[in-house]
């Protein structure tokens, strides 16, 4: 064993006397966060906690933590490193093709909570009625409400969780009332930066545990924050998730709003500068002085003013310092996925202020044009990458059709309203903007074009 690295021991609670969430969306981000907040409530003796994890549509994850009775590593890299074992997750099913095994945990006496972490693009009608299907069952047999508790990137997703599972449930207005009444769905702010697992973790968790943990490894970053909203069906879990850490508050959108723009919204300009740069992950940007300097810029500048969570300057400070941390090797081309999805989350409201205070955001805007040439699938180098996005074909066809000309690029790709709201879609001063940024891109190169910002601030300050 790498005596580098501390092994935490496995808890010792009656892990089959666990149970009390169900969870949909069993990924990474899943099993590095909640399910480790969770385990430390089963830890402290609340067998309440235990969770049923739902795979939406990769079988290989569920099967290989069946194989192993749900344990799995985590291991939590900083200045030092340590590998948990988490077996918060007890039980393992699959949407697709264990439908009546969801509903029936959902609808299980035992369940309190149903969370979920399924990404921006799945918040549709298709999983509003596999919730609704457990609400259904759980109101025919008498019992409590849920609550259901979203964590996933949107502005207030427990009310557009809600809102979902209304629509879907509106055949049977007595269901849809009862849901009303019962059923609780906190808004909540969920922050760690969790990387896909790597060959690199796998080499490591057969060094250090041994080969049973190399299908289920997981690694993320010491710091973690969930925020919740204060609106439970059970008021006193209130105070139960306060005991280990997890913030609960009356308003979470301070804590979302400086989230989804200061750690989403450079996320997603880190990724698609990145990929054209080819620096490979986060740190290997913040790594080039000229990047990590525009980066400041950007999340002082434009991203910051204007949010409302008070210490955001420090919080702001704090991601620095994380997207330095070279343990995570956290991939700009995994980031820049489904980008298309979250523009409109990310960097489509900052923008509208900036617009509103009559100052297109230039730093969004090269941003921005990053995108738009990321969706031509090859980088500075020539170097040819996949554009993983619902859109993918749609929209590389059209940077296809405009390739060479920024001004017909802009104005075909920047006026989809879905992506970039109705505010910079229509405005012709910021369009001009992420024109002249995308030229930028294609005459100097990314690094060029970051300094040449940066020259051009340095000019305008004196």
């Amino acid at each position: 064993m790498n005596s580098a690295v501390q092994v935490i021991p496995r808890g010792s609670y009656d892990r089959h006397r666990a149970a009390g969430v169900v969870h949909l969306g069993l990924g990474a981000f899943h099993r590095c966060h909640q399910a480790m907040v969770f385990e430390a409530l089963l830890s402290a003796g609340d067998l309440r906690w235990g969770v049923v994890g739902v795979g939406m549509r990769n079988d290989v994850l569920v099967n290989a933590l069946r194989k192993h009775d749900g344990w799995y590593p985590v291991l939590v890299e900083g200045e030092t490193s340590a590998w948990y074992w988490v077996g918060a997750v007890n039980q393992t099913l699959m949407a697709t093709t264990e439908s009546g095994r969801v509903t029936a945990a959902i609808a299980a006496p035992t369940t309190r909570w149903l969370t979920l972490s399924v990404t921006e693009k799945a918040y549709t009608p298709h999983l509003a009625t596999l919730i609704v299907e457990g609400l259904t069952a759980r109101r025919a047999k008498g019992l409590p409400g849920l609550t259901i508790a979203s964590c996933d990137n949107l502005r207030d997703n427990g009310d557009c969780l809600k809102s979902l599972c209304l629509n879907v449930a509106s055949y049977d207005p007595a269901l849809s009332q009862w849901i009303v009444e019962h059923c609780r769905f906190p808004n909540s702010m969920v922050d760690r930066i969790v990387p896909a697992a790597s060959a690199t973790l796998k080499a490591k968790a057969l060094i250090d545990l041994g080969a049973l943990a190399i299908d289920t490894a997981v690694s993320t970053e010491p710091y973690w924050e969930w925020v919740i909203q204060d609106h439970f069906q059970d008021p006193s879990d209130a105070q139960i998730l306060r005991q280990v850490g997890v913030q609960v508050v009356a308003d979470v959108r301070p804590f979302e709003d400086a989230k989804l723009g200061l750690l989403n919204g450079t996320h997603s300009a880190i990724a698609c500068l990145g990929v054209l740069a080819g620096w490979q992950t986060v740190d290997a940007f913040v790594q080039q002085p000229v990047a990590c300097e525009w980066l400041e810029r950007l999340m002082f500048q434009e991203l910051g003013p204007g949010l409302i969570r008070p210490d955001w300057k420090a919080y702001a400070n704090s991601l620095l310092t994380r997207f330095k941390n070279p343990a995570l090797a956290h991939s700009t081309l995994q980031i820049a996925g489904d980008s298309s999805q979250k523009i409109r989350q990310r960097w489509a409201p900052v923008i509208s202020l900036r617009l509103a205070e009559g100052a297109p955001p230039r730093y969004l805007a090269l941003a921005s044009a990053a995108w738009m040439r990321y969706l031509l699938g090859v980088d500075e180098q020539g170097v040819q990458f996949t554009v993983q996005d619902p859109l993918a074909k749609q929209l590389h066809t059209i940077a296809e059709v405009a390739r060479g000309d920024a001004d017909k690029t802009v104005q075909m790709l920047g006026r989809m309203a879905s992506i970039w709201g109705p505010d910079a879609s229509q405005d012709e001063f910021w369009l001009e903007a992420v024109a002249q940024a995308y030229r930028e891109l294609e005459t100097h190169g990314v690094a060029s074009a970051m300094q040449r910002m940066l020259d051009l601030d340095a000019v305008s300050n004196i």
